[in-house]
């Protein structure tokens, strides 16, 4: 009998002990020793951000203008990067219907990037804002998987177009703006080695904590300081009334547990007929519910995806600045015409489609960027023809031309003269190029540009052959 007392006195503690926690407003581990451990990429993020941004940020503003400008869109965008990555540190990867609406912010300030540099052409420093515009979208590989470095990789190259512009332009003239690319290239090198050590495979989410959502990152803080305290616990019931119903409970708890083997007298006998293993019958009817049918929560019925607003059409524009000819937005039209130009004047086609252009007389310099269907002739260039981001375009020279660059274009043919087939023709990343030559008759003869080669090692050094193709 001592024992059984001394049996109720320790349950009766156990109680005790379980309804003080019960009312102190008890909270769980916040997992604080996993969270650390998953903060360590964003200090490392965060010393790349102090480091080669920073330096990045100083040189800009230095040079000042649109420069200065667009790399505090980008400082935005890295910033909002970093709180995807402290999101990351603490929550589960959310399902992938709901992980573009989490990444939406930083798609956003890549888009302001890249509208910044199409807003602003004409700009002085505008292979700078190409530069950066071109190579923003590294900032994306906190969405590619399984390989987000090399995709940081293949867009720096996208930028290396430009920058090597930046450098020709300056480097005898303002090293500062040499320092400016290097600090740059230097941001998306030390990136490549972040992603290597990090988030190898792809953006390292937490494995505990709520699942990540939208709305999180608005509310949460973007450092790593500690959570908020818990709630205040609910009001206590009236101490009279709480007490004596507790002990009350306590005690006919105890005066069953007392009965011995009385307690079972209260059981229901249950025949074999209507036990499951007993009876296969009753196996073959399934589980049956006596009850109503438990409450389900209906199901959310998604909202309609808001639709994208139609981009405006630009209007044809023709026009002189200063030295630069803008033709921009021609759309069907086979006879836009560039006359009276000068020798240091230059020519920018953007944006046109299925049209032809011509540009009569000796001119500087000529650029074809996002065209589609586009013919160019003219007569002389003294320094470049550039074509960009074109597809399927011609280009004619009737005269002299020293240089053609094609860059990432896919269809280009390229028609010489008798005098400019010594003329230089330099391409990258692009596809399906042409040079036709003239021959006797006015008739041209068409020469592929190879697009596959082979590379060696020679013991020395790597050489680099065309593919011949057996046709």
């Amino acid at each position: 009998m001592a024992d059984l007392h001394t049996l109720v006195e320790r349950l009766e503690k156990v109680v005790e002990r379980l309804e003080v926690v019960s009312q102190s407003g008890f909270s769980g581990g916040d997992g604080g020793g996993t969270c650390e451990a998953s903060a360590a990429y964003v200090e490392a993020f965060d010393a790349l951000i102090s480091g080669s941004v920073a330096e990045y940020l100083r040189l800009s503003k230095e040079i000042g203008g649109d420069v200065e400008k667009h790399a505090s869109m980008v400082g935005a965008a890295l910033q909002s990067e970093r709180s995807i990555l402290v999101l990351a540190s603490k929550s589960q990867q959310p399902p992938q219907d709901q992980l573009s609406a989490v990444l939406k912010p930083v798609s956003d300030k890549i888009q302001q990037v890249q509208d910044f540099r199409e807003q602003n052409r004409t700009s002085k420093l505008f292979n700078h804002l190409s530069a950066v515009s071109e190579s923003i979208s590294a900032l994306g590989w906190i969405t590619m998987s399984p390989k987000p470095g090399p995709f940081v990789k293949e867009m720096t190259d996208a930028a290396t177009f430009y920058t090597n512009r930046v450098l020709k332009d300056y480097k005898d003239t303002d090293k500062k703006h040499v320092e400016w690319v290097k600090a740059y290239i230097n941001i998306w090198t030390k990136l490549q080695a972040y992603i290597k050590e990090y988030h190898t495979t792809g953006l390292s989410w937490s494995k505990t904590g709520p699942k990540a959502s939208a709305a999180a990152i608005h509310s949460a803080p973007s450092g790593g300081g500690p959570p908020p305290p818990p709630g205040l616990p609910p009001p206590p019931a009236p101490a009279g009334h709480a007490a004596e119903g507790d002990v009350g409970s306590r005690s006919r708890l105890f005066a069953q547990l007392n009965q011995g083997e009385a307690i079972t007298k209260g059981l229901k006998h249950v025949s074999d007929k209507e036990k499951t293993h007993k009876n296969p019958d009753l196996r073959s009817q399934g589980p049956v519910r006596s009850g109503p049918k438990p409450f389900t929560s209906p199901k959310p019925v998604p909202a309609a995806a808001p639709q994208k607003p139609s981009a405006q059409k630009q209007p044809p524009l023709l026009v002189l600045e200063g030295k630069k000819w803008r033709v921009e937005n021609y759309e069907n039209n086979s006879n836009v015409v560039v006359s009276n130009t000068e020798l240091k004047q230059v020519v920018y086609i953007f944006k046109c489609v299925n049209s032809t252009v011509q540009v009569k007389g000796k001119i500087n310099s000529i650029t074809l960027d996002q065209c589609k269907k586009v013919g160019l002739v003219f007569e002389d260039a003294v320094g470049i023809v550039e074509v960009i981001n074109c597809k399927d375009v011609k280009v004619q020279v009737i005269n002299k031309v020293p240089t053609i660059s094609i860059n990432k274009t896919d269809g280009c043919h390229v028609y010489l003269s008798k005098d400019s087939l010594n003329c230089e023709i330099i391409s990258a990343k692009a596809s399906e190029m042409n040079v036709l030559v003239p021959v006797a008759g006015g008739e041209f003869t068409e020469f592929p540009v190879p697009e596959q080669y082979k590379t060696t090692w020679d013991g020395h050094k790597l050489v680099t052959t065309v593919t011949e193709i057996a046709g």
